[in-house]
């Protein structure tokens, strides 16, 4: 089929894309630019672009997103003039990347998110709203940042169930091929983990002379962590654990 990849530039587009060459699709990638191979140009912000870049696609993965900027103006209000430009023709499934946990978890991002996929149900497109739990890499760089010279405090009691990133890819390019389900499904690590056993199995890899230290985290989003709002509840699992991503991959920074 003929696929368009949104986001195909980012942390999990890029191991998205071969998936999909290899099940045999010729994949497009839409960024603002359009350059390198398979690039195609189109801009979420501002519209432009979208519906050349847009037409004649049979599958589109929409994984683009702008989480340290304006989620509101590229999630949701990008997400809606996507909606607008799409090939209603042609198009036989939208597979959107969205998080586990956003209708839980009280963050401005994870709202944005929720709100993208509210114009997606409403949009009467045949959709599939893919919920994946953090990446490792993420995770990763989150306990690099959060390191005190010789000591790692972590929120104490958060649960979480971080999966491999072309884990994710696979699973997302195996549902993009696959019949719309047409509504929210699941995806996720193979194993739970409290925030102080990831960071300590970090430590022992990445700074073996830190100390994890575990600190209440008082408020709303504490106390969604702490009771699994991050935490996938039904869906596929990856298999990648966290101790052979620790064992396989060098630090992200």
């Amino acid at each position: 089929m003929d696929v368009l990849v949104t986001g195909a530039t980012g942390r999990l587009g890029r191991r998205l894309v071969p998936h999909l060459q290899d099940a045999g699709h010729r994949v497009r990638q839409m960024s603002r630019r359009g350059t390198g191979p398979g690039g195609v140009r189109g801009d979420l912000v501002t519209g432009r672009d979208l519906g050349h870049a847009l037409a004649g696609a049979e599958v589109v993965v929409h994984a683009a997103s702008d989480p340290r900027g304006n989620p509101w103006e590229v999630d949701v209000a990008g997400t809606r003039r996507l909606v607008e430009a799409v090939d209603r023709d042609r198009l036989r499934h939208l597979v959107y990347v969205s998080i586990v946990g956003i209708d839980r978890v009280p963050l401005s991002y994870y709202r944005a998110k929720y709100a993208a996929e509210q114009v997606l149900l409403a949009s009467r497109l045949p959709i599939t709203l893919v919920r994946i739990t953090q990446f490792h890499e993420f995770a990763d760089e989150l306990l690099g940042t959060a390191r005190r010279g010789p000591l790692l405090p972590v929120p104490m009691g958060w649960r979480v169930q971080p999966v491999d990133v072309d884990d994710a890819a696979a699973h997302l390019a195996a549902t993009a091929s696959a019949e719309p389900d047409g509504g929210v499904v699941e995806f996720g690590g193979p194993e739970e983990h409290s925030v102080g056993d990831l960071a300590r199995a970090w430590a022992a890899v990445r700074a073996p002379t830190a100390r994890v230290l575990s600190t209440p985290f008082p408020g709303r989003l504490g106390a969604a962590l702490r009771d699994g709002a991050a935490l996938p509840a039904r869906g596929g699992r990856g298999r990648r654990t966290w101790a052979e991503y620790l064992a396989g991959s060098p630090s992200p920074g």
